[in-house]
């Protein structure tokens, strides 16, 4: 497997110069030599210290014991490096330990360490969204207990939504949350939980949806409930094991380094858990977790497309055929510059909604945090959808570019394919995050958060001139295409129920490859500006191969919005 450089470059351009870390809330305090020094920072651990580690653990995975769960004895000392680094607490809330820096810059990190090792990166990015569910919604005894713990990486946290007769549909969750006094017993059994046991923290903090006795049918009656590894006390000083168990452990496609559990709840009727918020609003609050995961896991694809894209090219540089080496064949070419515009692109979209995050949570204007947030919620299953769905394309582009030796596990480019196929398919669908964007963004008001994000992509066009000229114009017919895309959803909806989930999927796509294609065009256009010479030049090139051989699958997508559901939603016994 080749070495992993941090694409440094091109995640402190984006960072400092395209999303403006400066103008952040909290950026203006770091600037731009300390944000460059902690990135570098963590560029060079996780190159020399947790990507050499991604095959091996691979290889060895996880195993059930009678002690527990346990994962590669190199992972617990990376793991112990990462917390004495002080890297879980970057963005952590100075009350409750952290550092409190920009979003951005530790989203920017994040991408580092899933390049490096995407089953490592799952364990912290899993806390994350603990911390973000309790700091809104816990007791202010919750916030105080876990909050820090959890911030410094001391204690670990999981989600546990999924049972085995539920799937997607949390309506039919059935684990039992009976209520004890100051707790409640919880019954039941929760599977696909990711890191749900491990020796690398004292204690796991797992958030499960479970009901109440009296609760209503359906999701209106889930609630959400802290049901810890190990029981403490009120200063979280740990006691016995509660009744929370490892029914099994998964044996996945990839990601064979980060524990999947089956677990199982009171199966002795004792595990305790302790109600967050109220009673019944469960799904909700865990949709602020939810909301932050689907944005990493966006990232992962992100990640894992560049990892591939830097093994495809170091083998297309030293593998010679026909007496030259392949990079220089025009298919080839193709095929890396597919990958190269693919990642650049996805990481810009992810990381843009990310500096709206920033905005949102902070600005001190209550009409620029709703814009923000607005804006946030409409890229979220774009990324969370696009960015993963080019994560498998790139990664099995970087197969067909090695050949057939890589059809051999040792080659290394197999495990990236197999690590991030999942990522099309956990937290939500990409099916579901389609659905989403047309049902809970665009339908819900009428496209108006849609026309606003037009509105700005068309000025960002605009600004383009001169040598991205043709480029701009390129970029201009996308976003008609796109503004048509939506018309005909809003047209259409009311009159064929069957629509919006019929071209949900085409329109994501459509949305989010202009959205990426507006993006490139301002890296180029910022890049130029700068005078950067030929990092400018290779932007301008990137943007240039995406609006030439990718922003034309838009008119497909287009089409295929066009067609409407008739060809979909014909009889069964016709399609089968």
């Amino acid at each position: 497997m080749g070495e992993y450089r941090p694409p440094l470059d091109d995640i402190l351009f984006l960072v400092e110069q395209v999303f403006e870390l400066q103008t952040l809330p909290g950026g203006g305090e770091v600037g731009a030599e300390l944000a460059g020094a902690i990135l570098g920072e963590g560029a060079r651990w996780c190159a020399e210290r947790l990507a050499p580690s991604n095959a091996p653990a691979d290889r060895q995975g996880v195993a059930l014991t009678a002690a527990g769960v346990r994962v590669p004895a190199v992972l617990a000392d990376l793991y112990a490096e990462y917390r004495a680094g002080g890297w879980p607490t970057l963005v952590g809330d100075p009350a409750h330990g952290g550092q409190g820096l920009p979003h951005l810059l530790g989203f920017a990190f994040d991408e580092m360490v899933q390049g490096a090792n995407l089953s490592f990166s799952l364990l912290p990015m899993l806390s994350a969204g603990v911390v973000t569910a309790l700091e809104r919604f816990g007791s202010e005894a919750q916030r105080a207990l876990y909050v820090p713990r959890l911030v410094s990486g001391e204690w670990a946290g999981t989600m546990n939504l999924t049972e085995a007769a539920a799937g997607s549909d949390l309506a039919a969750v059935a684990t039992r949350a009976e209520p004890r006094g100051d707790h409640y017993l919880l019954r039941g059994q929760k599977i696909f939980i990711s890191w749900g046991d491990h020796q690398l923290t004292e204690n796991i903090v797992h958030l499960v949806l479970a009901r109440t006795p009296d609760a209503p049918p359906g999701v209106r009656g889930i609630s959400l409930f802290i049901v810890p590894k190990y029981r403490h006390d009120a200063d979280g000083r740990l006691g016995e094991r509660n009744d929370v168990r490892v029914v099994g452990i998964e044996h996945k496609l990839g990601l064979h380094a980060s524990p999947t559990c089956v677990l199982g709840f009171g199966e002795e009727g004792q595990a305790v858990g302790y109600l967050v918020g109220e009673e019944n609003q469960g799904l909700a609050y865990m949709f602020a977790m939810m909301n932050h995961a689907r944005l990493a896991v966006g990232l992962q694809g992100v990640a894992v497309a560049e990892r591939a894209y830097q093994q495809a090219l170091a083998h297309a540089r030293e593998r010679r055929q026909g007496g030259r080496a392949i990079v220089e064949y025009p298919d080839v070419r193709r095929m890396l510059l597919t990958m190269k515009a693919l990642t650049q692109g996805g990481r810009a979209l992810a990381y843009a909604a990310v500096a709206h995050w920033d905005r949102a949570a902070h600005q001190p204007d209550a009409a620029a945090r709703a814009y923000h947030q607005r804006r946030v919620d409409l890229l979220t299953p774009l990324v969370k959808a696009w960015c993963t769905e080019i994560g498998t394309e790139v990664a099995s582009l970087g197969i067909q570019v090695h050949g057939g030796m890589v059809y051999i596990e040792e080659a290394g480019a197999a495990q990236f394919l197999r690590d991030v196929r999942i990522a099309a398919i956990y937290e939500g669908t990409n099916g579901i995050q389609a659905m989403d964007l047309v049902g809970r963004k665009l339908l819900r008001d009428g496209g108006a958060a849609a026309q606003e994000l037009f509105a700005d992509l068309d000025a960002e066009i605009a600004r383009a001139s001169g040598e991205l000229a043709e480029l701009a114009t390129a970029a201009r017919h996308r976003l008609e295409q796109a503004r048509r895309g939506v018309a005909l959803l809003l047209a259409g909806a009311g009159a064929d129920p069957q629509l919006p989930g019929s071209i949900a999927f085409p329109l994501l796509m459509l949305l989010a490859t202009t959205v990426v294609g507006s993006l490139l065009l301002r890296a180029a256009r910022l890049s130029l500006a700068q005078g950067q010479g030929p990092a400018a030049q290779a932007r301008v090139q990137v943007a240039r191969f995406f609006f030439a051989q990718i922003a034309p699958r838009n008119g497909a997508w287009l089409e295929a919005i066009a067609s409407g559901s008739a060809a979909i939603m014909a009889p069964a016994d016709v399609h089968w």
